[in-house]
């Protein structure tokens, strides 16, 4: 058997046997593959520098993101603000509660911390940016998110 609670907002699953902890884990882990491969397909991210941030509690990050041809970024948040510099291509940039717009290059936004967004390349060539961060220290940089 498997307890489920709700802890600071959280699903927390209790396996009661080994058992059962082998069959969460093998699921979670199925759960979380697939998460990452729905947010990663068509979407690089390489960081090129972390550092401490002057606010306490958060890091600066640095990252080259390449969006390819023809591939939809999947609905995410980050941490923190997101400020990004279009260097090559355009994509269609959706952001929850606002109009969709295109971004091209010479352009540049923002988005702030939390705020569920995604970006479309319907272009044949890879869409290439610069992605500032400054986020929450021990988090993941993107996290999945449903659709707003």
């Amino acid at each position: 058997m498997i307890i489920i609670s709700i802890q600071h907002g959280r699903l927390i699953l209790h396996p009661t046997t080994t058992k059962h902890l082998r069959q969460l884990t093998a699921i979670s882990l199925l759960l979380i593959s697939s998460t990452l491969l729905a947010q990663s397909t068509g979407i690089t991210r390489t960081i090129v520098t972390k550092a401490d941030s002057s606010i306490p509690g958060k890091e600066d990050v640095i990252a080259r993101v390449e969006i390819a041809a023809g591939a939809v970024v999947g609905w995410h948040t980050h941490p923190g603000d997101e400020i990004s510099f279009v260097m090559e291509g355009e994509a269609e940039l959706l952001v929850a509660n606002q109009a969709a717009r295109k971004v091209k290059a010479g352009e540049g936004f923002v988005i702030p911390a939390g705020v569920v967004h995604s970006a479309k390349n319907h272009g044949s060539v890879p869409i290439k940016l610069v992605g500032v961060y400054v986020v929450d220290k021990d988090k993941p940089l993107a996290s999945p998110a449903s659709a707003p």
